[in-house]
């Protein structure tokens, strides 16, 4: 005889951990397109800034990684599948994938609307999590704007 798990029974109904699961898989996907346009740029970056930028772009897909692998546990936790593969990703990301090539400048540009991009995704959310009193996946949003919002004014101050 087979065992079966409980249903899940954390306060918020099904349909609410639904809802919110699709957009965290949306978060997901910008998050994981950020890690690899991040990721690019760190392999690809060349000319006179190059030591700075290929050691602050290793750090911010370094705090990427961890980050990823939260959300994507948080919606198998409202107990949906996570998006995992780049042909969902590239379905559901609003961050445009880069090829490698740009300049610094550009690359750091590129970057700050690739975070501002993912601020709006995750701040799209917060309605749903509040209504669902769902504080985990709020909490979890808060961080990540913030993260993001200071990372794009340290980018930022680069092109001033």
């Amino acid at each position: 005889m087979r065992n079966t798990a409980p249903a899940i029974d954390i306060g918020i109904e099904k349909q609410r951990r639904t809802d919110i699961a699709k957009g965290l898989s949306l978060l997901l996907a910008d998050e994981y397109t950020l890690y690899l346009k991040t990721h690019n740029y760190h392999w690809n970056v060349t000319g006179p800034m190059f030591n700075t930028l290929h050691k602050m772009f290793e750090e911010q897909y370094l705090e990427l990684a961890p980050a990823i692998d939260e959300i994507a546990e948080r919606i198998r936790t409202l107990g949906e599948p996570a998006p995992g593969s780049y042909k969902e990703f590239a379905q559901l990301s609003s961050v445009s994938e880069a090829s490698g090539q740009e300049d610094a400048e550009e690359m750091i540009r590129e970057l700050v609307l690739a975070r501002e991009a993912v601020v709006r995704t995750a701040r799209k959310m917060l309605p749903a999590a509040n209504e669902a009193d769902d504080e985990p996946t709020a909490d979890l949003l808060t961080q990540r704007m913030q993260v993001h919002e200071k990372t794009a004014w340290m980018l930022r101050s680069l092109l001033q």
